[in-house]
C-alpha cells in the first residue's frame, strides 16, 4: 500500500443521455433510501439513509471504471501510542473478509489495477479496470463487505507485520523523508500533522488487535466514508446496486469523537540536524499555513509556487543558478487543518550548507515581496493546467475529489479552480509577508532572531457555510465512448509514410484521431541517428544533448520555452541518448500544431547555454553521489555490469557510478554542440498521436517543421544479442540503510516472435508480475518478508534475447531466508508446475490488463512508437490475446522447465552486512 498527501490513479467513463452533463437534474427514478443532494460540472452527490455520500462523474470517452472509496479517516485521528493505525489498517482490509480472505488476490484475477493509500487526513480504497458491469458490482460488493466484515485476525496481522515493517524501512532508507518527518515533529508541539502517516516502529509492532478492531468499527462506517464512481458505467444500474449492498448497511448509532486539539502559534525559529550515512546535503524551511479550504490558502500556495518554480523562481536564481545548490522545490500542504510549507533544496558534497540555507530563508522571508505580475501569471497557468489535465481524466478527478473531500468537501476542488482564476497579486504578497516569517519556520539540515514577526493563529474554516450556495460553472458535454478492440483501432489509426523534400528521408506516422474528454491529445516524435561504431564514447555526450535540448536555443530561452509550452497547454519531455531523441508531448488538440512547431525548432536549433550545462551536471553528479548508497541501486548496478559485454567505448557499456560521474564532469558545451551538429536532422523519424486532433494539420505541420533540415547520418540500431554469462553471486555493503534489496537475473535466448513467448509471458505473470503469484503469496503474504517481491521477463522483438529477473525489497536480517524461499518457489514451480486452474485465471486476469492499456491514450501511442519500428500493427496485440486464451497448463509447465534453470542466476545483494 501507498502512504502519501496526493494520490492519483487513473480511469475513464460512460454516459448514455447529453442531458445528464447540461442539467444537475436525473433522468431516472431514484432507489429507495437515496436523495440527490448536488451536483457540479458533471459530479452529482447522492447521499443513502445510513449517510453515506455518494460521488457519481461519469464519462464515456475511454471504456475503462475507477472506484473510489474513501473513509475520512487518516493518521491526524490516531490517538496516543496508536500512531500508524489507520496505515496499519488500510494493509489489513486487504487481508480480506470471512467470505473473501485474499483481496489482492482476487483483485489480481479479475484484472483489476488497485491499490490503498493512507495520508494524514484520509484512507481510500481504489480501483480501475475495463469498463464492466460485472466487475463494477463485483468490486461494490466487495467494498460493502470489507466495510463492515474485514476480519482484522491476530495471525494476518503477525504475517503482514513485517511487511508494514519493510515499508517503514523502505523510508527510512530516504534521508528527505527521514529530515521531513523528523521536522514535522519538530513544527508540531500538539497537533497529530506532526506525526508520520507511517507511524512509530514500537507503535505498530505493539500494536493491540482489539483497538485496530476498535478504530475500524469506530472509522470504517457509512456515515463516515465518501463513494465515488467514475468514467464509463450506467448510472442508474449503479445507482441501485449501491443503494441495494450499502442500504443494508445501518447506520452507526455511535458519535465520532470530537477533535479539539489546536496547534499554537509557533513562538521562534526551530532547526532540527539529521546525521546518517549516504546521500547528497538538504537544507529545508517549513511553515506553518492555513488549512485548504481557508481563502489565505489559495494566493498562499500560489506565492509558495512561484518562489520555489524551476527555473524561473528566487530560490533556483538564487541558490542553483549561483552554485549554492543543485535543485529547489516548494510545496504548500493543502489539509483538512491548518497546514505548513515545505522548502528544500538540495546540495552537493563540496557546497556549503549553513551558507545555503541562510540564503534560503533570507529568499522566502525577505524576497518574497519581489513576486512579480509575471510570475503570480506563469504559476497560475501551470496550476490550471494541471487541473485541466486532472478533469478531463476520469480516474484523476476521483482522485482528486477523494482529496478534496478529505479537506473538507469535494466542492472544494471546483471552488480552488475559481480562487486561482480570480486571486491578485496583492492577495499573494500579504499572503506571503503574513506566513512566511521567521517566528514560523522550522529549519532543517541531512541558527533564533531578533525579530518577533509571527504569524496569526490558523482556524479551521467552516466549509459547509462557505459553500452553501456554490454552484461551480457550467458543464461541457463530454467525448462518446471508443472501442478499444485490436481490429478498431487498427480502423481507426492512419499510418502513413512521408516522403520529404530535398531527400530528407521519411516521416512514419501513426495517427488515431478520437474524441477524448477536455480535447486531450497524446503523442510521441522519435528521432534515430548513427550506428554504434559512429557513436562510439558518445554515451553520455548523446544523453546529455537530449536532456538539455529545452534549456535554450538561438532564439528562445529556457524559461521563454517553458513559458511558450504553458500557454499552449502542453506537457513536454525530451529524453533519448547517444542513438536518438524522443520528445513526449499531452496537450489540447487545437494546440497540438504549434507545440510540434516549437519541439521542431528546438530540435532544431538548441544551443546548449553553458550555464544551464553546468546545472544539468551538478544535478547528474548529486544524483549519481546519491545512488552510491542506495542498496537498489548498487545492486542493480554490479548486475548489470556483470551482464554486460560491450567494451568503455561502447554506447552500450555499463559504467561505474565513478566512471559516469567522470564522464559528465568531462563534458563541455563544444561537445554538445558538436554531437548535435553531426548526428541531428532528418532520415529516420517516427511520430504517433491518439487523441482530438486534426490529422491533415498535423502531417502538413510535420513537413513543414521538417523543411529545410540536414540529413542524418544513416541509422543502425544498436543490437543487443543473448551472450552466456556464468552465474555469480555478489554482496554490496551498504552501511546504516534499513532496507535491502536482492535481484537476480537469467539471461536467455528467446524473441518474442517465437512459439514459446506467450507461455513464458503467462508463466512470468503467474511466478511474480502478480498480487496472485507464488512469489507474493509466498514471500510477502506467507512469510511476510518484503513489502515488494516481483520477478520480470523482457524479451527482444528484434533478436533472440530475452532475461528473467526476480527482484526484493528486505529488511537485512532477513536476506537469508528470503534468498532461500525463493529458491524453494522455484523449486516448486519446477517441480510441480502450475495447476490447470491458477493458468485458466492467469489468462483472464493478463487479458484483462491488456484490455485496460489498450484504452490508455498514452500507452497507444507509445505502442503505435513501437510498431511502426517494428513494422507491426495492433493485430500483433490481437494475436498475443488469441495465443493466450489457447494456453494449457501442459504447454505452460513444458516452456518453464525449457528456461527456468535456478543456478544460472546471477544475484546482487545490497544490504547492510553488520544484520546480516
Amino acid at each position: 500500500m501507498l502512504t502519501a498527501f496526493k494520490s492519483v490513479a487513473k480511469q475513464a467513463h460512460y454516459l448514455s443521455l447529453i442531458g445528464i452533463f447540461l442539467s444537475p437534474t436525473i433522468v431516472y427514478a431514484l432507489p429507495a433510501g437515496v436523495e440527490q443532494i448536488t451536483s457540479v460540472e458533471g459530479v452529482t452527490e447522492y447521499r443513502l439513509k445510513n449517510g453515506l455520500k455518494v460521488l457519481f462523474a461519469p464519462d464515456a470517452s475511454r471504456p475503462n471504471t475507477t472506484v473510489n472509496m474513501t473513509y475520512l479517516v487518516g493518521s491526524r485521528h490516531e490517538n496516543y501510542g496508536q500512531t500508524g493505525m489507520a496505515h496499519l489498517l488500510e494493509h489489513m482490509l486487504f487481508r480480506g473478509t470471512p467470505s473473501m480472505p485474499n483481496a489482492l488476490g482476487e483483485f489480481s484475477k479479475r484484472g483489476l489495477a488497485a491499490n490503498g493509500t493512507t495520508s494524514l487526513d484520509r484512507t481510500n480504497y481504489y480501483a480501475t479496470f475495463a469498463a464492466n458491469p460485472e466487475t463494477l458490482n463485483w468490486y461494490l460488493d466487495w467494498q460493502a463487505d470489507v466495510m463492515v466484515n474485514a476480519s482484522i485476525a491476530k495471525a494476518d496481522l503477525d504475517a503482514e507485520m513485517t511487511v508494514v515493517r519493510n515499508e517503514m524501512e523502505r523510508g527510512e532508507n530516504s534521508p528527505f523523508r527521514v529530515l521531513m518527518q523528523t521536522m514535522q515533529s519538530a513544527a508540531y508541539q500538539w497537533h497529530n500533522y506532526g506525526k508520520s502517516t507511517i507511524g512509530a516502529r514500537s507503535d505498530v509492532e505493539q500494536v493491540d488487535i482489539e483497538q485496530l478492531r476498535a478504530f475500524y468499527r469506530l472509522y470504517y462506517q457509512p456515515d463516515n466514508a465518501v463513494l465515488i464512481v467514475s468514467g464509463q458505467f450506467d448510472e442508474e444500474q449503479t445507482l441501485a446496486h449501491i443503494a441495494k449492498q450499502f442500504n443494508a448497511i445501518p447506520k452507526p448509532e455511535r458519535e465520532l469523537p470530537p477533535e479539539y486539539t489546536e496547534e499554537p502559534v509557533q513562538h521562534g525559529s526551530k532547526t532540527v540536524m539529521v546525521r546518517r550515512q549516504g546521500g547528497s546535503p538538504i537544507v529545508a524551511a517549513q511553515y506553518h499555513i492555513p488549512a485548504e479550504a481557508d481563502p489565505q490558502f489559495t494566493p498562499l500556495s500560489l506565492g509558495i509556487s512561484a518562489l520555489g518554480d524551476t527555473p524561473s523562481g528566487l530560490l533556483y536564481k538564487n541558490l542553483v543558478e549561483k552554485n549554492l545548490a543543485t535543485s529547489v522545490f516548494s510545496y504548500a500542504a493543502g489539509l483538512r487543518q491548518p497546514g505548513y510549507a515545505l522548502f528544500l533544496a538540495e546540495l552537493k558534497d563540496d557546497m556549503d550548507p549553513q551558507q545555503a540555507l541562510t540564503t534560503l530563508n533570507q529568499t522566502i522571508e525577505e524576497q518574497n515581496q519581489a513576486l512579480s505580475q509575471e510570475d503570480l501569471d506563469r504559476i497560475r497557468n501551470q496550476w490550471l493546467n494541471g487541473w485541466s489535465q486532472t478533469y478531463a481524466d476520469p480516474a484523476s478527478l476521483a482522485a482528486a475529489l477523494s482529496e478534496s473531500a478529505a479537506t473538507g468537501d469535494w466542492r472544494l476542488f471546483f471552488w480552488a479552480r475559481d480562487q486561482v482564476e480570480s486571486v491578485q497579486l496583492d492577495q499573494v504578497k500579504t499572503a506571503l509577508k503574513t506566513w512566511l516569517v521567521a517566528d514560523n519556520r522550522t529549519n532543517g539540515i541531512y541558527e533564533p532572531t531578533s525579530a518577533l514577526a509571527r504569524a496569526p493563529k490558523a482556524n479551521t474554516p467552516d466549509v459547509a457555510a462557505l459553500l452553501s450556495d456554490y454552484k461551480g460553472k457550467t458543464h461541457q458535454n463530454l467525448a462518446d465512448a471508443f472501442d478499444p478492440s485490436p481490429n478498431n483501432i487498427d480502423h481507426s489509426t492512419q499510418r502513413e509514410i512521408i516522403e520529404l523534400d530535398d531527400q530528407l528521408g521519411i516521416v512514419r506516422v501513426a495517427l488515431l484521431p478520437k474524441p477524448t474528454r477536455g480535447d486531450r491529445v497524446h503523442a510521441n516524435l522519435a528521432i534515430r541517428f548513427g550506428d554504434p561504431d559512429s557513436l562510439k564514447g558518445s554515451r553520455t555526450i548523446g544523453s546529455a544533448t537530449a536532456s538539455l535540448l529545452a534549456h535554450g536555443t538561438k532564439k528562445y530561452s529556457r524559461q521563454q520555452i517553458e513559458d511558450r509550452f504553458t500557454e499552449l497547454q502542453a506537457s513536454v519531455y525530451f529524453s533519448g541518448g547517444p542513438n536518438g531523441v524522443n520528445v513526449d508531448i499531452e496537450t489540447v488538440g487545437d494546440n497540438l500544431a504549434p507545440t510540434l512547431d516549437l519541439v521542431l525548432e528546438i530540435l532544431r536549433e538548441a544551443n546548449f547555454p553553458e550555464s544551464e550545462l553546468n546545472k544539468y551536471k551538478a544535478q547528474r553528479l548529486t544524483q549519481i553521489n546519491n545512488a552510491k548508497a542506495e542498496p537498489s541501486a548498487l545492486a542493480n548496478l554490479t548486475l548489470s555490469r556483470h551482464l554486460n559485454p560491450w567494451p568503455k567505448d561502447d554506447i552500450r557499456y555499463t559504467p561505474t557510478f565513478e566512471e559516469s560521474a567522470q564522464y559528465v564532469q568531462s563534458l563541455s558545451q563544444a561537445d554538445l554542440l558538436a554531437f548535435h551538429e553531426r548526428f541531428y536532422g532528418a532520415g529516420d523519424i517516427r511520430f504517433s498521436a491518439t487523441g482530438s486532433f486534426d490529422s491533415e494539420t498535423i502531417k502538413q505541420q510535420l513537413k513543414k517543421g521538417l523543411k529545410g533540415w540536414k540529413r542524418a547520418p544513416d541509422y543502425k540500431r544498436a543490437a543487443d544479442p543473448y551472450h552466456a554469462v556464468k552465474a555469480e553471486h555478489f554482496t554490496i555493503n551498504t552501511p546504516d540503510k534499513a532496507n535491502a534489496f536482492y535481484i537476480e537475473t537469467l539471461p536467455l535466448k528467446l524473441q518474442d516472435s517465437e512459439p514459446d513467448f506467450v507461455a513464458l509471458y503467462l508463466a512470468n505473470y503467474l511466478l511474480g508480475q502478480s498480487e496472485t503469484s507464488r512469489l507474493w503469496n509466498r514471500v510477502r503474504v506467507s512469510e511476510g518478508l518484503s513489502y515488494d517481491v516481483r520477478s520480470r521477463l523482457q524479451v527482444s522483438s528484434y533478436e533472440p534475447s530475452a532475461s528473467w529477473t526476480i527482484y526484493a525489497i528486505h529488511a537485512p536480517e532477513n536476506s537469508a531466508k528470503l534468498q532461500a524461499v525463493i529458491q524453494e518457489e522455484l523449486a516448486t514451480v519446477l517441480k510441480e508446475g502450475f495447476s490447470e486452474q491458477e493458468v485458466q485465471e492467469g489468462i483472464h486476469a493478463l487479458l484483462r490488463y491488456r484490455q485496460l492499456a489498450r484504452s490508455n491514450d498514452a500507452v497507444l501511442t507509445s505502442t503505435w512508437q513501437s510498431y511502426l519500428d517494428l513494422e507491426r500493427t495492433f493485430a500483433w496485440s490481437a494475436h498475443i490475446d488469441e495465443a493466450l486464451q489457447k494456453l494449457t497448463a501442459k504447454e505452460v509447465n513444458a516452456v518453464v522447465k525449457k528456461y527456468l534453470q535456478p543456478t544460472a542466476f546471477s544475484s546482487a545483494l545490497g544490504a547492510d552486512q553488520s544484520k546480516q
